[in-house]
């Protein structure tokens, strides 16, 4: 197999009063002088993250690098949470709501950054990140939002709205409905068009969660039922809309990143072609066997739609590869990814610095982040492990962790919240228990250094999907390398 590889060049990098960007093996070069239009700078002091886990914990290390003070909030189920204990103050919310529901009580979310001086709230992802309506109360309440603006929240947000910009910006997509679908009637006439397979997506939302395929007329009522409750209960809105399913395609997706002054570049893509139920569990930086004239269109394609919305912060373009080759435009997640970690390993950029340095009203070039001086460095792959048992159908399990050990050394990045002895693994949210991040020259080298690791880890009191008839049962180099390889297919 030919295997991707990438020459090491280095960066320009700006050091000023304010601080440097992180960008890894980088050299030092004079100020680049921007001439866009000014905007406002609103130094960040303190920054909330409104989330938990290991994402809250990620940025709470970007802010301490930066100098910025942190604020965690918990809900009542999170009061032993390693996440409270990384920030410099920690604050409950949603007192007396349901686990999930605490995390999505703006109004409380509000109050207590207002009442303790909060300059910034990152909403992480999943829960808030992509509520149009979370993003314009911060507005309101003259806090900083550290993502897009509360109108490109919306309309990312809106899937239906996403894809007809996407359509705007001459971008190719799945043929699919125009608007959200009202009730199962408005589903029946879309196969009626274009036939089975189909697949049922949330308009408000993403994750794999509201996301349901059919294959034949039988199964389409209790498909269109299923995802409808889970849009619901994930979003608080059950509205969907159908797409044609492309068979067994390549899941590829973009990053991008973008400021107040309209400058938009992308880092590079990342493969996220192996999933278990829609949940991505192996990420790759960069895709492997990817034409090279199909890489260019997609990063292409990916920056002209973040321009034509006006994108500022970090986001994703994801598209589907198919077997023949052509890339459609599903979606935008408009903040940062669970995988951001392998992009920032490959590109040596640290994208929470940048969000934050973005938010204040920095420019990508004086940052030192202009698209000319981004090059891939390696390669990257992420593992997922998780607390889910392979012999239940990798149902989420729960207890107290009575043995962890990781493995660890040259190469590896772990980003874990909950991943230590004695933690409680609470059945209320997701079962990511640890992101194991192993980066080298080369995908040999890289799946070497993931083969070695996931082969040290030992986890005991809670099944992990690194148990027999997991994913990852076998941990060698050849297993590691083929499970990668599934996603270059």
């Amino acid at each position: 197999m030919k295997l991707i590889t990438s020459m090491m060049l280095r960066y320009t990098v700006v050091r000023g009063g304010l601080g440097l960007l992180t960008v890894r093996r980088a050299c030092l070069s004079p100020r680049f002088t921007h001439s866009a239009p000014k905007t406002e700078y609103r130094p960040i002091k303190k920054v909330m993250v409104a989330n938990r886990g290991e994402i809250a914990i990620r940025v709470f290390r970007a802010c301490t690098e930066l100098g910025i003070r942190t604020v965690a909030v918990y809900s009542e189920q999170d009061t032993g949470q390693m996440h409270r204990q990384k920030a410099d103050e920690a604050y409950l919310i949603g007192k007396g709501l349901p686990p999930v529901a605490a995390y999505l009580d703006i109004p409380d979310i509000i109050k207590v950054a207002k009442n303790n001086n909060v300059d910034a709230i990152h909403p992480g992802y999943g829960f808030l990140s992509e509520r149009a309506d979370f993003a314009q109360a911060c507005a309101d309440a003259g806090v900083m939002f550290i993502g897009p603006s509360p109108e490109t929240v919306r309309k990312m947000g809106d899937k239906v709205e996403a894809r007809s910009l996407a359509i705007s910006a001459g971008v190719p997509v799945v043929p699919g409905t125009e608007y959200p679908i009202t009730c199962l009637q408005d589903a029946q006439v879309f196969t009626q068009t274009y036939g089975f397979p189909i697949i049922f997506k949330a308009a408000y939302g993403g994750g794999g969660r509201g996301m349901r395929v059919v294959r034949e007329y039988e199964e389409l009522e209790e498909n269109y039922q299923r995802a409808y409750s889970e849009a619901l209960a994930a979003f608080g809105n059950g509205s969907l809309f159908v797409e044609k399913f492309i068979e067994k395609p390549r899941h590829i997706e973009v990053q991008i990143l973008g400021d107040k002054y309209g400058n938009v570049i992308h880092l590079y893509e990342r493969d996220c072609s192996i999933q278990r139920r829609h949940q991505k569990v192996v990420e790759i930086a960069p895709a492997f066997q990817l034409d090279p004239h199909l890489r260019d269109r997609l990063h292409a394609d990916a920056v002209n739609l973040a321009k034509l919305v006006g994108y500022e912060n970090a986001g994703t373009v994801e598209f589907l590869v198919d077997r023949h080759g052509k890339h459609y435009f599903i979606e935008v997640n408009s903040r940062l990814q669970v995988e951001h970690t392998v992009t920032e390993e490959i590109t040596d950029v640290d994208l929470v610095h940048a969000q934050l340095r973005v938010c204040e009203g920095r420019s990508l070039p004086e940052l030192g982040l202009r698209q000319d001086k981004i090059r891939v460095n390696g390669c990257a792959i992420q593992c997922r492990v998780t607390t889910e048992d392979p012999s239940r159908g990798f149902q989420p399990d729960t207890g107290r962790i009575e043995v962890f050990r990781s493995g660890e050394g040259m190469g590896i990045r772990l980003d874990s919240a909950s991943a230590f002895q004695g933690a409680i693994i609470s059945p209320h949210y997701d079962s990511l228990l640890v992101k194991v991040i192993a980066s080298g020259k080369d995908l040999q080298t890289a799946a070497s250094k993931m083969s070695r690791a996931l082969a040290e880890f030992r986890v005991r009191g809670v099944k992990d999907d690194l148990a027999d008839g997991g994913w990852g049962e076998d941990h060698s180099v050849d297993n590691v390398k083929m499970l990668c390889c599934q996603a270059g297919k």
